[in-house]
């Protein structure tokens, strides 16, 4: 199928993975036309803004933070909750971009990711045999059978919940939340127990002081420090729901899913053959790629020509996932075959999901001292073999929990049951974060052979 010819539904036509089944096949389409029918949550100005800004971060002229909750809840759609996810995210950005002087693309995983692929179809719960859960816009966490069963109106709550979540995100930012004037409105409740909270108190005075100087002398516009760009993203995995979400631009012909500014394609579903990648390729967005150790760079180059044949720069971001044991292993080969092929696109580091181990008899964490190391690695590999580390993609929040051992707090795994809250995956916390982005910040100072 050309690109041409290619329509929103014609992943239908190719093997779809990680689907749920509905009970209720009719029930689905139903709530389908409903969301079909619905407002857009973004418009494709901001969408083709973004791919401006991953450009730029591809020829190294800015950085990514791709960053937020590994699967959001519904009841995280409260003001503290959505606050406290923007704060970390805004904290971050600052310390990145003073450490090194680079523009920071700042693309959270909200409002919208509500969805998580599985390993298993089924777990045995008390020797009763239910669906697992697939994150709230499928089923429930509640371990009962009618809770796990697919609902589709949960699909309107993820609507409703996203459109929520993004109003008042952009409400924050237009009412001058994030002006660099006032840095300390970021501030978060358990700030004061980072052991960086001195060294992000001395950045700020610092950012403060030159704010001051530069405006007493007409050299900066009050209005350009009060606002920032900020995307939205989260992987495309429910399709229908995607395709309902798909809608084509008058002005220029062109499809964009304009339910997130970004989408990305898991690992689990990255088959060139599936419908993932079919329904992927057709839509504007840019587009992430979840790459395992299990990629070669023969189907990674088919990937990359599926998905972007033209070689449009800010289209592509491959977010390597391989686990700090595999890393130096998998990733060379990749690197050397995109850079061979000529392929413009932007690397991006996801140490997150390769690293997720389990303790205490089946407690999920991820170890923060193992989670740095693959992203040294990874800048350490880009680096050796002539491409570029673009950005970084967290699991992590803003709340106080205690769900990934080590960092400055040398949390143990005696201590994750203190605040272990998360619903899939394990995140890093607040203190963890921020201590997270100053070694960052260190790693990219010098690292560029490009700059």
């Amino acid at each position: 199928m050309s690109e041409r010819t290619w329509q929103p539904g014609a992943w239908r036509n190719r093997p779809a993975a990680q689907q749920p089944e509905y009970p209720d096949p009719e029930a689905l389409e139903r709530v389908l036309e409903q969301i079909r029918a619905y407002p857009p949550l973004v418009v494709p100005g901001e969408i083709e803004k973004l791919r401006e800004r991953i450009r730029d971060a591809g020829q190294g002229k800015a950085f990514i933070l791709q960053a937020g909750n590994c699967a959001e809840r519904f009841s995280d759609c409260h003001e503290e909750g959505i606050l406290n996810q923007l704060k970390i995210l805004l904290q971050m950005s600052v310390i990145l971009t003073y450490g090194v002087r680079k523009a920071v693309v700042r693309i959270g995983r909200i409002a919208g990711q509500y969805a998580k692929p599985r390993s298993q179809d089924y777990e045995t719960i008390q020797g009763g045999r239910i669906p697992v859960f697939r994150g709230d816009s499928v089923n429930s966490a509640e371990t009962t059978l009618e809770a796990r069963t697919p609902d589709p109106q949960r699909l309107l709550a993820s609507y409703y919940y996203s459109a929520m979540t993004l109003n008042h995100v952009r409400a924050l930012i237009d009412g001058g939340f994030a002006d660099l004037h006032h840095p300390h409105n970021w501030d978060l409740d358990s700030i004061g127990k980072s052991r960086n909270w001195s060294q992000y108190e001395d950045v700020i005075a610092r950012i403060l002081d030159a704010i001051q100087f530069m405006e007493s002398f007409g050299g900066a516009r009050s209005s350009a420090l009060g606002r920032i760009d900020f995307f939205t993203s989260h992987e495309g995995l429910l399709l229908g729901y995607e395709e309902a979400l798909t809608r084509k631009d008058p002005a220029t012909e062109r499809y964009y899913n304009l339910g997130a500014h970004m989408l990305w394609i898991g690992n689990r579903t990255r088959d060139v053959r599936g419908a993932h990648v079919e329904y992927s390729r057709g839509v504007a967005n840019p587009i992430g790629i979840k790459i395992g150790p299990d990629l070669g760079p023969e189907e990674l180059l088919e990937l990359i020509q599926i998905l972007n044949p033209d070689d449009e720069e800010g289209r592509l971001t491959l977010i390597t996932r391989m686990g700090l044991e595999h890393v130096e292993d998998a990733l060379p080969p990749l690197a050397d075959a995109v850079k061979r092929a000529g392929r413009r696109v932007a690397w991006s580091c996801d140490p997150m999901h390769g690293n997720t181990r389990l303790v205490n008899g089946g407690v999920k964490t991820r170890d923060f001292g193992v989670v740095l190391e693959e992203v040294k690695y990874a800048f350490r590999i880009h680096r050796e073999h002539g491409s570029r580390m673009a950005g970084v993609h967290f699991e992590l929040t803003g709340e106080d929990v205690t769900e990934c051992i080590g960092g400055g707090d040398e949390l143990t795994s005696q201590d994750l049951a203190g605040r272990y809250e998360t619903a899939c995956d394990p995140r890093l916390n607040y203190s963890q974060s921020l201590e997270m982005a100053f070694l960052i910040a260190d790693l990219l100072k010098g690292q560029d052979p490009h700059s």
